[in-house]
């Protein structure tokens, strides 16, 4: 696919290559060439492409487009049965920044047994969320606390920084059950929330220190 115009059959053919090189060009040539028929191929592709590289340029290439043409048909993409097109799907919402995408950000996705659906929905609330509906979500987030490897941890920190003040009672209410993983995780994001330069490993190594040891500060 070389042409500046191109049809949807041609960059669906083109994007199904067995070179991840040759599908990552096409992703950039469509992103910088957009027709009105590329948005479904975009959002079909990214449900099923298996390189990361190739998926991130998908979504940049979605957001070539008018909102008003692919917010919708991702909100749409959001029923299928496949989880890495609904997690493609919230990750393209979060980075078009509509508000129409906010309501779709349902506890199904922030809870869902699949961590790259969970993690993309915890991505697209932080960056969705209303002005005044802070708090509110970072209750939602907390029965997600202590979930999940350093990745999915790391991911939730990143939210409750995005949400600032908003979230600190909340994980100062989980961080005192003590004993629970979700506890320490709650320390952890409070303590990067208070020195954000720490970063999230030494800030858990901070929190574990006075949560298992009881070292004075």
């Amino acid at each position: 696919m070389t042409d500046v115009h191109h049809t949807p059959t041609q960059l669906a053919e083109a994007l199904e290559s067995v070179s991840a090189s040759r599908r990552l060009q096409v992703a950039m040539i469509a992103g910088s060439r957009p027709e009105p028929g590329d948005v479904a191929v975009l959002i079909r592709r990214s449900g099923v492409e298996p390189d990361f590289f190739v998926r991130d340029m998908l979504v940049w290439a979605l957001l070539s487009h008018p909102a008003d043409r692919t917010v919708p048909a991702l909100l749409a993409e959001l029923d299928s049965a496949n989880p890495q097109a609904r997690a493609q799907a919230l990750h393209a919402l979060s980075k078009v920044g509509d508000p129409r995408g906010w309501p779709a950000v349902t506890d199904e996705f922030i809870g869902s047994a699949d961590d790259e659906v969970a993690l993309a929905a915890w991505r697209a609330a932080a960056a969705l969320v209303p002005s005044g509906e802070e708090e509110h979500l970072a209750r939602r987030l907390a029965g997600q606390l202590g979930r999940g490897d350093h990745t999915m941890q790391l991911s939730l920190g990143r939210a409750y920084l995005s949400l600032g003040e908003a979230g600190e009672a909340v994980l100062a209410e989980a961080a005192e059950t003590a004993g629970s993983e979700a506890a320490l995780h709650a320390e952890t994001i409070q303590r990067l929330i208070a020195d954000p330069d720490l970063g999230f490993d030494a800030a858990r190594e901070e929190a574990l220190r006075v949560w298992v040891m009881g070292t004075p500060e």
